[in-house]
């Protein structure tokens, strides 16, 4: 009688996960074929940047023949980090309501200090060599704003229509970009002090893994409560994490994510569940508490006071 052996060693160290699998079988048509579909699915499920090599060995006369798959990190690739000039898509989301605020437009156009919410981040990315095109997704009557201010940009603009919930507008911004591009750069306009070091570090790491976002380390205590509002059990702050944007995904792991959400009518809040639902990595890069997100007027206050502080630390 023969028998089949089959070992997996996993290396979990993340967030670059490699395994090697070998198999002893023998050689027989039926299970060469069945170790060869299995080879093949291996091979095309494997992450963006891993590199998947086999090997085969068998000794003279022997029934059996011992087969070796190894995936691991391209580590060229991994190491590098380096996103290259006019790569990067960025999908400015600019159409939400901003009810929260009470004001008599949406959040993301209401002045802050010489100008609107919406163009600081705008602005910001524009800077950057990485950047490629910015598509706006808002209101056809809010556009004039961008378009006034094209004239100070070297990157393309365009614009999108909003959707109906979250999900919806970064699908309608995600059909215009353009087809070469290797990143997708997701942003809220309503957070204007994202910094272009944060930005750069979470394309970097968008780049190396296929999906990165913003965060930082909760600070408050969380609790899980039931219906009833009744404390079900404390979370452990050390694993819980803020999320922000930017959400920098590649562009196809995130319209792979769309498929499925969209086939099993699935509703997300943020970019990167998008890509969680394919088991895809997500890698959470450090941000800054600065990088708020301006919903109410106390957040615009708040932000007032950072840009004035950030003005006199720049005259020092």
């Amino acid at each position: 009688m023969t028998t089949s052996l089959l070992q997996v060693q996993v290396n979990q160290a993340p967030p670059l996960p490699c395994f090697s699998l070998t198999t002893q079988l023998p050689i027989k048509p039926h299970q060469q074929q069945l170790f060869s579909r299995i080879t093949t699915n291996i091979i095309s499920s494997s992450p963006p940047g891993y590199r998947v090599s086999l090997s085969s060995t068998r000794k003279h006369r022997s029934p059996t023949s011992s087969t070796t798959i190894n995936c691991s990190p391209n580590v060229e690739q991994f190491a590098s980090g380096f996103v290259k000039e006019k790569t990067v898509s960025v999908i400015l989301l600019a159409g939400g309501k901003g009810k929260r605020m009470g004001a008599s437009m949406p959040k993301q156009y209401l002045p802050l200090l010489d100008q609107p919410i919406a163009l600081y981040s705008f602005f910001t990315f524009s800077k950057m060599v990485e950047v490629k095109e910015i598509v706006v997704v808002c209101d056809p009557s809010y556009r004039d704003i961008f378009e006034d201010a094209k004239e100070k940009i070297s990157v393309q603009l365009k614009f999108a229509l909003p959707g109906k919930e979250r999900q919806d507008s970064v699908y309608s911004g995600l059909q215009e970009i353009d087809v070469d591009s290797e990143l997708v750069c997701i942003h809220d306009s309503a957070r204007p002090l994202v910094t272009l070091e944060d930005t750069e570090k979470v394309l970097r790491d968008g780049w190396k893994i296929g999906a990165a976002v913003l965060g930082v380390p909760a600070k408050a205590t969380i609790k899980e409560a039931n219906s009833e509002s009744f404390v079900v059990k404390t979370l452990d702050r050390k694993t819980l994490w803020e999320m922000q944007t930017p959400q920098v995904i590649k562009p196809d792991i995130l319209r792979k994510g769309f498929e499925l959400v969209n086939r099993e009518g699935f509703e997300v809040t943020d970019d990167v569940s998008i890509v969680e639902y394919l088991k895809h990595p997500v890698y959470i890069t450090e941000g800054s508490y600065t990088n708020i997100k301006v919903t109410t007027p106390d957040d615009l206050l708040l932000a007032e006071r950072i840009l004035n502080m950030d003005k006199v630390e720049s005259t020092k």
